[in-house]
């Protein structure tokens, strides 16, 4: 089989069957061996008897909470060569599917590649919103296709090789993802680099289109100080996997005093602002710079 699409889901009775039927509308898929596959991660809703509407989508349960934990089942349980994730409030474009195959196939040397997210706000958002774009994994790099190096797509649209995966990716990650007890992020960034550091391209392909639906309240200040502290928490580890074992120890020094220096510009320059970017900015610099140790902790508590 060509591609395997998967929908990790949530609780997501209300969300899974949009994203189901704009699956079910997509062009120029008749030449593409393709299959649906939703990986529902430990939901306590109807998710699972709304899927059973849907008989051309495949329905496994993922009790591990945890994006990643769904996500490495979804690439055990696949059968095609290419694995496309999207979220349950993630919506394709009717070309996503056809665009996916034809980009794969184009590029046979890319690991992994990811398109562009549009931003559907629920409500208009506060001003400043739209300039955090990129935590609420809104992705618009351009019109030409390109390889990625230090910056690197989102989990959401995303389409990796599976037997890349299944070499590069360690069974169980360090970061999990978002929970309902925590907001520990960057999941996706670790088995991107996992794959790069594989030797493996990563690509962005601006011809697949999808459309992120964010609800009024992802747009409210107290849950965006939560995402970027979720993102500054884990950036410790997302370094470190940049780099060897034991060239580690030095590098968390450089980052150490360069994340202080950082913060105390900040703080000169912006004082007690309070402006939505400015307290934003300020919780991923101090987040970043405790990550050594607050991961620390929770491998000691493991």
């Amino acid at each position: 089989m060509d591609l395997s699409v998967v929908i990790c889901t949530y609780n997501g009775e209300a969300r899974i069957g949009q994203v189901l039927d704009r699956l079910r509308s997509q062009l120029h898929t008749e030449a593409i061996a393709w299959e649906i596959l939703v990986i529902d991660n430990n939901s306590r809703d109807n998710t699972k008897q709304i899927v059973s509407t849907y008989p051309e989508a495949r329905y496994v349960f993922e009790p591990e909470q945890g994006l990643a934990f769904a996500r490495s089942r979804a690439v055990r349980e696949a059968v095609g060569r290419w694995v496309a994730f999207l979220d349950d409030d993630t919506l394709p474009d009717e070309y996503w599917v056809a665009q996916a195959d034809r980009f794969a196939q184009t590029h046979p040397e890319a690991g992994a590649f990811g398109g562009q997210i549009h931003a559907e706000y629920e409500v208009e958002p506060p001003p400043g919103v739209k300039k955090l774009a990129p935590y609420l994994a809104i992705i618009e790099r351009g019109s030409k296709p390109h390889r990625y190096d230090r910056v690197l797509p989102p989990g959401a649209g995303l389409v990796v090789q599976r037997q890349v995966w299944l070499d590069a990716v360690p069974e169980r990650l360090v970061l999990v993802g978002r929970t309902t007890t925590a907001m520990l992020a960057s999941e996706d960034i670790e088995v991107i680099l996992h794959i790069q550091n594989s030797g493996r391209e990563i690509w962005y392909n601006p011809e697949m289109h999808l459309y992120h639906q964010i609800p009024h309240w992802r747009t409210e200040r107290s849950y965006l100080l939560k995402l970027v502290k979720g993102v500054g928490l884990a950036r410790h580890h997302i370094r470190m996997t940049r780099w060897k074992a034991w060239q580690r120890p030095m590098i968390t020094l450089i980052y150490l005093a360069n994340d202080f220096r950082k913060l105390l510009v900040h703080w000169v320059k912006f004082g007690r602002s309070q402006s939505l970017e400015v307290v934003c900015e300020q919780q991923l610099l101090v987040s970043s710079l405790i990550s050594p140790f607050y991961l620390s902790s929770l491998r000691q508590k493991a």
